[in-house]
């Protein structure tokens, strides 16, 4: 089962990112960093195997690989990203994630411009 945090980290300290959140075996875990009505940001981890079912977000979304390395579907399209490499999907594009290794990623959600 998938776990979500929605607890924000602390403000005004640092953070070393890629230890917001752990790997749990066959799972996807998300930690929420910022949640605003107008966006949020989130550290997600894939364990191996691990997969991310089609979605089409009403939003545009960047994905940044901060460890591992990625397979990220975008509109049927094959996308391979590895640690420091991010993507940008607009609005109304499909989107799904096949772990074939473990990774973690930064999500970021921008909801304002919408109505």
């Amino acid at each position: 089962m998938d776990k979500v945090d929605t607890n924000e980290i602390k403000k005004l300290i640092t953070h070393v990112i890629a230890e917001v959140v752990e790997y749990k075996p066959n799972s996807m875990v998300n930690k929420v960093i910022i949640k605003k009505p107008t966006g949020n940001i989130m550290v997600m981890s894939f364990d191996s195997g691990t997969e991310y079912t089609e979605q089409i977000s009403p939003f545009d979304t960047f994905f940044l690989i901060i460890e591992g390395r990625a397979e990220i579907w975008l509109d049927g399209r094959l996308n391979l990203l590895q640690s420091g490499e991010g993507i940008i999907i607009p609005a109304q594009h499909r989107k799904s994630i096949n772990a074939r290794e473990r990774f973690k990623m930064i999500v970021a959600v921008i909801k304002s411009g919408y109505e």
